[in-house]
């Protein structure tokens, strides 16, 4: 058991951020000789440069990507939802930016900075830093800091000096914060705030999760409209058709029904066109599009057995994990969170079960935690339907399901923490 004292940032800092500064150095350079220092370092730091020295990365100096092209860059600011947001950014940190000698930069889910506006010479420094409009910065790149963290971690999160993987960012600082798509969870990138090291403030990152959750706040206002939109024109629709159907927006979310209960949404393939589809929670459905959506008419109900479903759950990637389904009436793919990722896996490695309690202890360590388990599990029968049954939880049995394994079984869902997950891991290790 790990006895030492971990670091505290906030109250090192703001007795004296020189002194902070050097026992950071110290924590760093102990880490990466494989010593012991006298304090430890942050647990999402730690976490971090673990990542870095399995990952190979150099911490004298970082390998520089190339810098996107500007009309590459012109093009992922247009199709960006970040852009969308921008005011909300600039009005909450801008300002306070300039006087604290910080910038505010604005990356995409790549660790591509699409945006940097802030304090002007703080700005020419940055340049020195490879801190500039199109570059990589992802943890594998440049190491731990406060943009590619921030998207390994989908928390805000503070790096002060030496914290900073590569010595050569050892005199900055950068806070950094996610931002999701409130549609779909989906990550959209990470607004930062940074400056030199002495700048730092210990209510810096509290600001940032604030404004970063008032951007979400802003595109959540901006979904909601879009609904009220598609529902002023399907509803007229809908009430003159017979049977079961629903409108939809190009990400599920329900804008009206007729001839079923509502739901609030309908999990959708990744490329939806004009015709037939069969989806796990309405069965077989007409698709027709409307300005803003689709109209599915459901013309049968869900059955995976007689549709002849193939399943293939792919946690092959260190981040992205895909769940696939091929029915009669075509093929869709969803993307997985972390967690969801957790428990197709297992139920793909359990094929005859696991009860709520079993699955908890699974995931958690703990048994009592059902109510998460049987949660979460709610919410993946939202896209797969009948294809996953309960009491045991399963997939069902007629499925032909796959699982599809990283080449080293050892790089496993390496960010999970989940006890299975760790104990499967370290049985593929000779």
């Amino acid at each position: 058991m790990d006895t030492r004292a971990t670091f505290d940032l906030e109250r090192l800092t703001a007795v004296n951020a020189a002194q902070a500064a050097r026992l950071l150095l110290e924590m760093r350079d102990a880490r990466i000789a494989g010593q012991r220092a006298r304090f430890g370092p942050r647990p999402v730091i730690g976490a971090s440069w673990d990542r870095m020295l399995a990952c190979g990365v150099d911490p004298e100096r970082d390998i520089r990507a190339g810098v996107l092209s500007t009309d590459e860059v012109e093009r992922r600011r247009q199709a960006s939802p970040l852009r969308a947001v921008l005011p909300v950014l600039r009005e909450g940190l801008l300002s306070m930016a300039d006087v604290a000698q910080h910038i505010m930069v604005v990356a995409d889910a790549d660790g591509r900075l699409l945006w940097r506006e802030g304090n002007k010479s703080v700005l020419r420094m940055a340049d020195g830093h490879g801190f500039e409009v199109g570059a990589d910065w992802r943890e594998s790149v440049v190491g731990t800091n406060g943009v590619g963290t921030a998207i390994v971690t989908r928390r805000p999160v503070q790096v002060f000096s030496a914290e900073h993987f590569v010595r050569s960012h050892h005199d900055w600082t950068c806070t950094g914060a996610p931002i999701s798509d409130p549609r779909d969870g989906r990550l959209l990138g990470v607004v930062d705030i940074s400056g030199p090291l002495e700048t730092l403030h210990p209510a810096t990152m509290a600001l940032v999760g604030s404004v970063a959750k008032l951007a979400e706040a802003r595109l959540r206002e901006q979904h909601l409209t879009a609904l009220d939109r598609l529902r002023a024109v399907a509803a007229p629709l809908l009430a003159r058709l017979d049977g079961r159907a629903v409108a939809v927006d190009p990400h599920g979310w329900t804008a009206a029904v007729t001839g079923m209960p509502p739901v609030d949404r309908v999990t959708l393939p990744k490329a939806l066109a004009d015709g037939r589809t069969w989806l796990p929670s309405l069965g077989r459905c007409a698709v027709a599009p409307l300005p803003g959506g689709w109209l599915l008419r459901v013309e049968d109900e869900a059955d995976p057995a007689s549709a002849g479903a193939r399943v293939v759950v792919d946690v092959s990637g260190p981040r992205r994990w895909t769940v696939t389904v091929t029915g009669s009436a075509g093929c869709w793919t969803h993307e997985l969170s972390p967690r969801h990722a957790e428990l197709l896996f297992l139920l793909a490695t359990h094929r005859a079960g696991r009860s709520a309690a079993g699955l908890a202890a699974d995931l958690f360590g703990d048994p009592g935690r059902t109510v998460t388990v049987r949660a979460e599990l709610s919410r993946v029968r939202r896209y797969l339907g009948g294809l996953v049954a309960h009491r045991p939880y399963r997939f069902h049995e007629e499925a032909d399901v796959d699982l599809v394994l990283p080449e080293d079984p050892a790089r496993l869902l390496p960010y999970s923490l989940a006890p299975a997950v760790v104990r499967a891991r370290e049985d593929a290790v000779p």
